[in-house]
């Protein structure tokens, strides 16, 4: 009885796992001339900008991202819709809808 217990101890050892490794996003902190001109033409043209849409697509940093969403909404290029908390939300600029009275 007492080597069956010691035989069925030792084949089922729990194998530890290295666990989950998450891969380092490498997005860029400053702005090359490549980035900056897909951001002048591309982010104007869609239909939902936010920061986390610039960081996935432009592969940016996201205080870079609010950066560059203030200066076009500046320029007029993007208009916001709402800004709640830390997450901005922008649409394309399209002419201003006239409201009946």
């Amino acid at each position: 009885m007492a080597a069956a217990k010691v035989s069925a101890g030792s084949k089922n050892k729990k194998k530890w796992s290295k666990g989950k490794v998450q891969d380092k996003a490498n997005n860029s902190v400053y702005f090359n001339a490549e980035t900056l001109a897909k951001l002048e033409k591309e982010v104007p043209a869609y239909r939902l900008i936010t920061p986390s849409v610039l960081v996935d697509r432009l592969r940016i940093n996201g205080s870079l991202a609010r950066r560059a969403l203030r200066e076009l909404e500046a320029r007029g290029s993007i208009r916001l819709v709402s800004a709640h908390n830390s997450q901005l939300l922008y649409t394309r600029a399209t002419a201003p809808v006239a409201t009946e009275a």
